[in-house]
């Protein structure tokens, strides 16, 4: 199993390393605050995550072996500079109204009105990620091609709601409307606008992202060429979606965007190297209910998240909401694979 995880015990290494640096040379004695900040982090990005990383495996496994190997170096980079570092910077210019430059100016030498930057944009971050995450939630729960029910009493009925293709967006649209009516009126629009770009970035991405696997699958020369690039940019947004909370929580332990983003790399490294795991090993052909744990956890995840845009919900319960239910779904698997083997 090392072999999986040698790159990333060595990004941990360098990783810490470099916050004990930056924190002495910001204030001598500061080193070590940093470097258990930056430990607590990548421990929270992972524990966040690892629903994240089945659901890389189950994409990944249908990509081209081209594809699936610039995954795991495109989108290493891109997961640990874009969507830990770039991303943030981002959303932050698109809710407060100033440019990326005066953004990442502040995230360097202002870490303190950054985070307020970013705890103001909280809402559409939350909304965002919520309505996104649902829509992922559904996608899978509506399958009407999904043959193995982990939790049938409830998952069947799922399934046989979702025959119309326009149920997923009006249950999400539905949900983010009980959001606002807890909101106040100043902010409303935000959420709005956040969460309605949430389901439709879904939409446009997974029906791209389906219409062009259906096309390959044909032998159709245009979708074998770009049916990679298009789930390669789904994965990415997943990603994205899966790091807004890690960034947001990271921010209770330190207010040093740079202490923040090595955390959250080290994190995004073991969560890369976990999935590959899961795809060379076949884990989620031998544990059947894996994968519908990590859907169930992505669904309790979007539901804290809407919560979130609310009342604060601390990571504990976040990270703890989902490890529950993967490992629930873990040992029914094991479960399963004894009794047919009996």
């Amino acid at each position: 199993m090392m072999k999986y995880f040698k790159w990333s015990f060595g990004v941990l290494v360098f990783g810490m390393v470099f916050a004990f640096w930056r924190g002495e040379s910001v204030q001598a004695g500061l080193g070590f605050k940093d470097l258990i900040a930056a430990i607590i982090i990548s421990a929270l990005e992972v524990s966040l995550s690892f629903d994240n990383a089945v659901i890389n495996a189950t994409k990944l496994e249908k990509m081209p072996p081209v594809w699936r190997r610039r995954f795991l170096t495109w989108g290493i980079a891109i997961a640990v500079f874009g969507m830990r570092f770039v991303f943030p910077i981002v959303i932050v210019a698109v809710f407060s109204g100033i440019t990326c430059r005066e953004v990442l100016d502040l995230a360097l030498h202002d870490p303190d009105s950054y985070a307020m930057h970013l705890s103001h944009a909280h809402i559409g971050i939350s909304s965002f990620g919520g309505a996104f995450l649902f829509m992922l939630f559904f996608e899978f729960m509506f399958d009407r091609q999904k043959k193995v029910h982990w939790i049938p009493a409830l998952e069947l009925p799922l399934q046989k709601i979702g025959v119309n293709k326009a149920v997923p967006s009006l249950l999400t649209l539905g949900m983010l409307g009980i959001v606002q009516i807890f909101l106040p009126a100043e902010e409303i629009k935000m959420s709005l606008i956040a969460g309605v770009s949430g389901i439709a970035i879904h939409l446009a991405v997974h029906g791209v992202s389906a219409k062009l696997e259906k096309m390959a699958a044909a032998k159709h020369a245009f979708a074998i060429r770009h049916a990679g690039l298009a789930a390669f940019i789904y994965l990415e947004i997943i990603d994205a979606s899966f790091s807004l909370d890690g960034v947001l929580g990271a921010f209770a332990l330190t207010k040093d965007v740079l202490i923040i983003a090595i955390g959250l790399a080290v994190g995004a490294f073991f969560v890369r190297s976990m999935t590959i795991m899961l795809v060379e090993k076949k884990t989620l052909d031998k544990l059947m209910y894996l994968t519908h744990g990590a859907y169930w956890a992505i669904g309790s995840l979007a539901l804290l998240m809407f919560v979130s845009a609310v009342e604060e919900v601390p990571e504990i319960v976040t990270g703890l909401a989902g490890m529950a239910l993967i490992l629930a779904s873990l040992f029914s698997s094991i479960r399963r694979n004894r009794r047919v083997s009996a």
